[in-house]
This record gives C-alpha cells, structure tokens and sequence, in this order.
C-alpha cells in the first residue's frame, strides 16, 4: 500500500483537485483507494457528495478509539459512488482535536497504525491535508510514504511552498528517513508573466523536487466539483485530465524506482 499526503500550508492551490483527480484516475487502473479527509473543513468529504456535518463516523472517531484495529477502522469507512474509491471523511470536531489532544503520548501515529491495520484492503491511501500545521498535518505526514505540494503558480504562494519545507525539516527531526517531496505547480496559464517566472523560479530552486511539468488552469475542475465527480470521470479528455495523467505516470514511476 502506498501512501501519498497531498499537504501545503497555504488554501486555494487545487489540494483537493489533485486528491480526487488522481483517485479517479487510479481507480481506473483498478487500483483500489482510500481518500482520506483530515481538513475540518471537508472539503473533499463534501466533494464525494457526503454531508460532513451528518456522516455516520468520520476522522474523529478514530481519535476515541480505545485501540486502533482493523475492525474499528473499518466501520470509519465509507464507500463512495465510484469503483475503488472509499473514503474516510471528515468532521467540524477535528479541528478540537489540537485543544484536547495534542499532548497526549503517541498522538502524531494515530493516523499510521489505523492505515497499517487495513493496508491489505487498498493500493493507494491519498490523504487530503488541512492548510494549518497541526495534529491532523502531523499525523498524514508521519504516515506518509511521499508528500506531494500542490503550488500555485504565483509569486505569493512560494511563500507557503517554503512554510511548507520548514515543517518538514523540522519533523524531520524525529524522522529516521527523510521525506520525499513532489512540488506539483498548479493552476498555470502560459498567458501570463506571473505563471510563467513562477514556474521557471521553481524549476531553478527546487530542481530535484519539483515536478517539470504543470497542471494548468480548466474549467472542467470546477464543473466537475459541482457534480461531485472526478475529474477523469466527467471529463476525461480535457487537458487538465491529461495532465493529471502524466504526473501520476511521474509518481508511479518515482513509486517503482524506490
């Protein structure tokens, strides 16, 4: 089982796109996946087509297990819609969980031994970060086996990418490993200057971590949220599904390689 956090400390850089667009695409490959939704939020609870407010269990009610087996963590569950997909979704009461819980023993590895204990049920677990540093961050990154930053291309959002790599250079420190990284540049628009020196600036700055390519601007994300459908699924041949597709072929590869 694979596991991939899609994670960066700043909102609005197509986090949840890339959680769902590469589910779907993976669950057309068979791959069975897990989507798992650790923003308060829920937005991508509420992209499946769920009620975050009104779901039968969620996130949260990992965090009050008295022991985290596969059992308990399958009732968390909840098939989606679509082949392949489940998802574990979230609730509003994550967010209490830094105020109630952030100092207990052991806290940051709640979300790795519940994923371990189902590892034989799924290919891929895609985790949807919160765009705090917190408990829920923490704990998708400890469990983690990539991390993959979504950065849109503007000047201002370099700022969040290296918030970003200081978080993970500080929990690197009780690391034995270090993480490994895909920056993901999204929302680009070849029209504008913006776009353009953005995407070259982190080409030049992060040339061993950055994805070379770039997922581009398309309405088709936004229309398919409004039908609660993976972009692959709604509109499999507009481009930013074909872009999508070939940063999944570079991280399947990236996956194989390691």
């Amino acid at each position: 089982m694979v596991v991939w956090s899609i994670a960066n400390q700043k909102g609005g850089v197509g986090k949840t796109t890339t959680t769902i667009a590469l589910a779907g695409l993976l669950s057309e490959q068979n791959q069975r996946v897990l989507v798992v939704d650790t923003d308060p939020h829920g937005s991508l609870t509420t992209y499946l087509n769920f009620d975050a407010d009104y779901v039968p269990a969620s996130l949260f009610d990992l965090f009050q297990l008295p022991e985290i087996d596969r059992d308990g963590v399958r009732k968390l569950i909840l098939s989606t819609t679509f082949n392949n997909i489940d998802i574990i979704p979230a609730h509003m009461s994550l967010a209490t969980l830094d105020r109630s819980m952030g100092n207990r023993s052991g806290m940051g590895l709640v979300l790795k031994k519940a994923l371990h204990s189902v590892a034989a049920d799924y290919d891929y677990v895609l985790i949807d970060c919160p765009p705090i540093l917190g408990v829920m961050m923490v704990n998708a990154l400890a469990a983690s086996d990539r991390i993959l930053i979504p950065v849109q291309t503007e000047f201002l959002a370099m700022k969040g990418l290296e918030r970003m790599l200081r978080t993970l250079q500080i929990m690197q420190r009780s690391k034995p490993t270090e993480f490994d990284v895909t920056i993901i540049p999204t929302m680009y628009d070849k029209r504008t200057r913006a776009s353009l020196q953005t995407l070259q600036d982190l080409k030049t700055r992060y040339p061993d971590q950055v994805w070379t390519s770039a997922i581009p601007i398309d309405t088709k994300f936004r229309d398919a949220s409004i039908k609660h459908m993976p972009p692959s699924l709604y509109a499999h041949n507009c481009r930013g599904v074909f872009a999508y597709k070939t940063l999944l072929s570079h991280l399947t590869r990236l996956t194989h390689n390691e």
